[in-house]
């Protein structure tokens, strides 16, 4: 039995949350999301709660319940409070500023790269810090700009030097001479 899928939901004020046939709309202060509705997951609204039932017992039905209410929660949670992935650039000569609708990178190739910003999402970086944050309410649009980001300049092993989340850490290795 999905225990995470037999949660109901409890609606802060301000939020409203609307099932159209196959999909679940989610309205609050900060904007408006849709998740389509899995095949066999029935959707109820019932006041200032939301729950969710499924038809049967197999194991699609299963695995997919707690699914579906884990993505209406995130809607919930991102058209109230949003959410937000902080980064940070460490290295030599390594920076960043936002111009208009895109982020320019400079991270030690021998041009500037230009990252645009995606719709929804807001990004804020401290020139002195190099500290980046991306904010947004669809968390997984938050999580797939900040790894988009990361990955113009993963970190280094030996030095460190790149683009990491703020609370990653990294392993660091020995360089030749440690060796001997």
């Amino acid at each position: 039995m999905s225990r995470i899928g037999n949660k109901p939901i409890p609606l802060p004020k301000g939020v409203e949350v609307k099932q159209d046939g196959k999909s679940v709309t989610v309205k609050g202060p900060k904007g408006s999301l849709v998740t389509p509705i899995v095949p066999g997951i029935g959707v109820k609204v019932e006041g200032n709660v939301v729950s969710f039932t499924r038809g049967d017992n197999e194991g699609k039905s299963r695995a997919t319940h707690g699914l579906m209410r884990a993505l209406v929660a995130n809607n919930v949670l991102g058209v109230t409070q949003g959410f937000k992935k902080e980064l940070d650039i460490v290295g030599v000569g390594y920076r960043a500023e936002v111009k208009g609708k895109e982020v320019v990178f400079q991270l030690g190739y021998s041009h500037p790269v230009r990252f645009p910003i995606p719709k929804g999402i807001d990004i804020n970086v401290d020139g002195k810090t190099g500290h980046i944050v991306v904010t947004g309410i669809d968390k997984q649009q938050v999580g797939q700009t900040a790894a988009e980001i990361r990955g113009l300049r993963e970190p280094d092993p030996y030095k460190g030097k790149g683009i990491k989340y703020s609370d990653e850490v990294l392993r660091r290795k020995a360089g030749k001479a440690a060796g001997k």
